[in-house]
């Protein structure tokens, strides 16, 4: 059953109107190409004030998502700098790589699995606000009883609890950051809340780079306290902000939703031509008995062809951006032991550095994502990434073979084409990380399809954190051939399977997917004919000869 209507009287979306171009002639007319004429002529009549009192608020949802991602952020940067600490090893005696550390990390991917499926039901039933506010408390109550740890045992239910707590915020936060912004806001919104990584985790290096030389077990104990700071801002945040328009019309409240759009899409004009346009398309797309009211109903996604495309995208990002190399950041102590970086303190130094620069390639890439095609930068970005973790394998085995004659070159070089591959990755992967499952699911099943991306991401996860010490222990600097090889056939998969999503409207996607070849039918675009007032007056379309 589709949406009904709502009670606001909403006036008919005027299209563009098509022709050969004739309009074109007009002095300061120019002709432009865009993924879809409707969506560009409409921001083109609506520009949002930027820092009105509204955009503001939207800000501040977008910033509470963004703390979201924080929180598992920090985590990233964490337990590299904990365990390396003498003070740590003095309590726990857990080594630096082998099985016992590979349960300490991993326990956390273990949380992180069994909470998501259990997050989406709490997101699709009383909103993505409440399930942040859910997801915090949890990461509190893992950070009271992993703080105040002195055993294994302890220690890992800790990391357990906080897995289920983060999966809990995430799921519903990139969800809620995708639905309340405008079109032409949502990759840098969905970007910047991914980039909450390297906001958690340039904290937590620096705290333990800074708490390191504390000589008690505070040393590793305010950490890990610190890892609660973000969720209580978000369980603060919450009350301030609103709920997700999508959610809304999902639940029937569709006057609620036209308000929203309204304030925040229209500067206040319940017919401006784009919250006339996202209202409508919005009716017809969002069901109010879609699944998200049938909780453990993931059918669409492999028994209807849209269902079963959206859902590879799911997966391809889901996967590929934890195992393409990314994982070994776990253990950069390990890593940066093994290419000559030995003192403790330059090991922490090191692994604050490569978070800062790290996040200026993600930044970068925020700053750009709603300019920027999504499906190339996953095929060329991904194909730079091979080439800097073969080069990194390559001096490494030089370094291998120079035994405790360690030449500085080679050193010096492998440490910089480890920075570099962080760099490229965190360019191509951290934003879209966020932006592509979002972007590919639409508003019944996103909660869903993203609980199925947080458990795929906490198996390979698991994956990274579970063999990765193992890997590194066993055989060293040769474990980075295994992400060479990979990363190669995740070049294959985006460019055969990869559908670009940038330039039109959640709703309008709905199309692309449905279409026999979407990866064809996603670069199909429109000519336009923009006057010089920035009117567009035609779409042109191609007359039969």
């Amino acid at each position: 059953m589709a949406v009904q209507a709502s009670s606001v009287a909403v006036e008919p979306i005027v299209v563009v109107s098509e022709g050969a171009g004739k309009t074109g002639n007009v002095e300061g007319a120019k002709a432009k190409e865009v993924f879809n004429a409707e969506l560009y002529a409409a921001l083109q009549e609506t520009k949002i004030e930027r820092w009105s009192k509204e955009s503001l608020i939207l800000y501040l949802s977008i910033f509470t998502a963004f703390l979201c991602a924080c929180a598992n952020g920090y985590d990233g940067s964490l337990l590299t700098g904990i365990v390396a600490m003498e003070q740590f090893q003095d309590t726990f005696h857990s080594g630096k790589t082998g099985p016992t550390v590979s349960l300490l990390f991993s326990l956390y991917a273990v949380g992180s699995i069994v909470g998501a499926p259990f997050a989406a039901i709490v997101s699709d039933k009383f909103g993505r606000r409440k399930t942040m506010f859910v997801g915090g408390l949890i990461i509190i109550i893992g950070t009271v009883i992993i703080s105040s740890s002195s055993t294994i045992p302890q220690f890992v239910v800790g990391r357990f609890v906080l897995g289920v707590g983060i999966a809990t915020m995430t799921v519903s936060a990139p969800a809620y950051a995708m639905e309340i912004s405008p079109p032409h806001w949502r990759g840098r919104a969905v970007g910047f809340y991914n980039c909450g990584w390297f906001g958690g985790s340039i904290p937590a290096a620096a705290v333990t780079y800074g708490t390191e030389f504390i000589q008690s077990n505070w040393a590793w104990r305010i950490p890990l306290i610190l890892q609660s700071f973000a969720c209580v801002v978000v369980m603060g945040t919450i009350w301030f902000i609103p709920e997700s328009p999508r959610w809304l019309i999902a639940n029937g409240r569709n006057e609620e939703a036209h308000a929203f759009l309204a304030k925040y899409h229209g500067n206040g004009d319940p017919n401006s031509r784009l919250v006339l346009l996202e209202i409508e398309e919005m009716r017809e797309n969002i069901r109010i008995d879609g699944i998200d009211k049938r909780p453990w109903d993931y059918r669409p996604f492999l028994f209807s062809h849209s269902g079963r495309w959206r859902f590879a995208q799911v997966i391809m990002i889901s996967i590929f951006g934890q195992f393409s190399g990314n994982g070994l950041g776990y253990f950069n102590a390990t890593i940066f032991e093994q290419i000559g970086v030995k003192q403790i303190s330059q090991q922490l130094a090191y692994n604050l550095l490569n978070s800062v620069i790290s996040a200026v390639g993600a930044l970068t890439a925020v700053a750009l994502s709603d300019k920027m095609r999504r499906r190339p930068v996953l095929i060329y970005g991904t194909m730079a990434c091979v080439a800097a973790l073969a080069t990194n394998s390559g001096l490494s085995a030089a370094l291998d073979a120079q035994g405790d004659n360690i030449q500085g070159s080679y050193a010096k070089g492998a440490l910089a084409s480890y920075f570099l591959f962080n760099v490229v990755f965190s360019f191509t992967y951290t934003p879209l990380q966020g932006v592509i499952p979002s972007e590919a699911l639409e508003t019944t099943t996103r909660a869903k399809g993203l609980a199925a991306s947080a458990v795929m991401v906490n198996l390979v996860g698991f994956i990274n954190q579970f063999a990765g010490p193992i890997g590194l222990h066993n055989i060293g600097y040769k474990y980075i051939y295994i992400f060479v090889g990979w990363d190669i056939i995740e070049v294959i998969c985006w460019y055969l399977f990869g559908v670009e999503s940038q330039g039109r409207t959640l709703e309008q996607l709905e199309w692309v997917y449905n279409q026999p070849n979407p990866v064809k039918a996603s670069q199909k675009i429109d000519k336009v004919i923009v006057q010089a007032d920035g009117k567009v007056t035609e779409k042109i379309v191609p007359t039969d000869a």
